[in-house]
């Protein structure tokens, strides 16, 4: 079985795999302090969880951001006994990119560029709500091409409670109307439905600019669900977009 592995800033995904097909998820926090034994430790608890043990893990295949713990992942491969591929300059060969710095392209966004063309078609759009809210453009050759990055919905909120003393956090949820009428409701409406209409412009401008105004245009990433509800400008919602894209490139390695 193959273990996926999207570290992010805020949260990691990991989701189990058997031939392709992905049979358990689940996210725990990054955390810059975890060692390889914290890890380790972690990720018995998740397998127990699902009745299954940590040695059913033929391979691990990572993309992550945080070169430190880029680290102590190897050192959980080296334990399990097992080989782990790192998504980026390793892996460039199966994965086409054509933005004019490759190397700065994240693992993630890499991701989701090639599980959108690879179940979805191309030429395609991500939106992926995570610590940032990054759309990643496929073109129709299959290939990433650049996109856009603005602060997550989270980031956001953060902010705003953090410089306005009388906004308390908010629940991050839709809200039935868009003329709030208290002030949960207009921070809803403000980073909600404000990252929907943003998601609705900038996904508008791509298509004209790719000229493919059918192009399939996908959500993921935590909030995704709660976004989706506030815009119909979404064909797919598929919150383990990136770890199914994950487990793609591992299988054009292996192949």
């Amino acid at each position: 079985m193959i273990l996926a592995v999207d570290m992010g800033n805020t949260q990691t995904a990991l989701g189990l795999f058997e031939g392709g097909e992905l049979l358990c998820a689940w996210r725990m926090p990054t955390d810059c302090t975890f060692t390889k034994d914290e890890i380790h430790v972690r990720l018995q608890g998740y397998f127990r969880m699902y009745g299954r043990e940590v040695s059913c893990i033929g391979a691990i295949a990572f993309a992550g951001v945080v070169p430190q713990l880029r680290r102590e992942w190897q050192g959980v491969a080296d334990q399990l006994g097992v080989p782990i591929m790192m998504v980026g300059r390793d892996t460039a060969a199966v994965t086409p990119v054509r933005a004019d710095n490759p190397a700065e392209v994240g693992a993630d966004r890499i991701a989701n560029a090639v599980a959108a063309a690879t179940f979805y078609g191309a030429p395609a759009i991500v939106v992926d709500f995570g610590t940032a809210t990054n759309i990643d453009v496929v073109d129709t050759d299959g290939s990433y091409i650049g996109g856009a990055i603005a602060p997550g919905i989270r980031i956001s909120m953060d902010a705003l409670a953090a410089r306005a003393a009388q906004l308390a956090s908010v629940p991050l949820e839709a809200p039935e109307r868009f003329i709030g009428r208290n002030t949960v409701e207009a921070v809803q409406n403000g980073l909600v439905v404000g990252t929907a209409a943003m998601a609705e412009g900038l996904v508008r401008r791509i298509k004209e600019e790719l000229g493919a105004p059918g192009a399939r245009v996908i959500a993921t990433g935590g909030l995704a669900g709660v976004v989706a509800e506030s815009t119909d400008v979404f064909d797919v919602i598929d919150p383990q977009l990136t770890l199914r894209g994950i487990c793609e490139i591992h299988r054009r390695m292996t192949a």
